[in-house]
């Protein structure tokens, strides 16, 4: 099976399981091992991503290895000798002169990929299946916790804990205020005001552990209700990177 053939395969289990909640299927017979199969397909695809995300071009890393070494002239006169050192030039200035170079020919779809391939490199694997949960398009509750001032809130104790990391199954459910503050940095989830039909799971966040040991961080605590969605260029990332879609015709641009 080619590198090619695995990752389609990959794209089609992850699938299938992010649609089936494969949680469920360890009750029936045979389960470990075919989640023991699942795992070991699922550590070949991401070992194989990973070589292409390292064998991918990288204007900083290609500037560093295309860089002259440093070169010695050696002389000598008889009194002594001089040796005069040619510097490489800088590799973040040769970085910048690379990405511009390439920009004026960058067509739109291959300006696409550069900027998603960016992307995608810098997100964890919760924050990948925190983004699964959003891709929907629902809404999830979102809450601050501040402290009480004279008009408003005062300082911020707690930024962004939602439930969404429970709902996505995350490994490390305390980083999920950072999760979602990278995500929303990264423009794939936009913050919104809050959604009165989300009361109940609103309640359910103020149990958090999180929140609630911010809470007895703050004085006078004040709870900021919002809520956190995908954004349209986490749609249209998600669209182009989506496992479950192997196969599908690519996203229209």
């Amino acid at each position: 099976m080619n590198s090619d053939d695995l990752a389609r395969r990959a794209g089609r289990i992850a699938g299938w399981a992010a649609r089936t909640g494969y949680t469920l299927g360890k009750r029936l017979p045979g389960a470990d091992a075919a989640e023991r199969n699942l795992r070991s397909l699922e550590h070949r695809a991401l070992s194989e991503l990973r070589r292409r995300l390292e064998a991918a071009d990288d204007p900083y890393l290609a500037t560093l290895k295309e860089a002259p070494a440093a070169t010695h002239q050696v002389s000598g006169n008889g009194r002594g000798t001089t040796v005069t050192v040619v510097a490489p030039p800088d590799p973040l200035r040769a970085a910048m002169a690379e990405l511009l170079n390439r920009s004026a020919n960058l067509t739109r779809e291959r300006a696409r990929d550069y900027l998603y391939a960016v992307i995608l490199r810098q997100l964890t694997p919760d924050e990948a299946r925190i983004l699964s949960a959003l891709s929907d398009g629902s809404p999830f509750p979102l809450v601050d916790v501040a402290e009480r001032a004279g008009l408003g809130a005062g300082r911020v104790v707690l930024r962004n804990a939602s439930t969404v990391g429970k709902a996505a199954g995350v490994s490390l459910l305390d980083h999920v205020p950072a999760y979602l503050t990278r995500l929303v940095g990264f423009g794939l989830a936009d913050i919104d005001e809050e959604a009165p039909a989300l009361s109940t799971q609103y309640e359910i966040l103020l149990t958090d552990e999180t929140v609630r040991a911010a809470e007895r961080l703050a004085k006078r605590p004040r709870f900021i209700r919002r809520t956190v969605r995908i954004s349209p260029l986490g749609v249209a990332f998600w669209q182009a990177c989506d496992p479950s879609r192997t196969g599908a015709e690519p996203p229209s641009r």
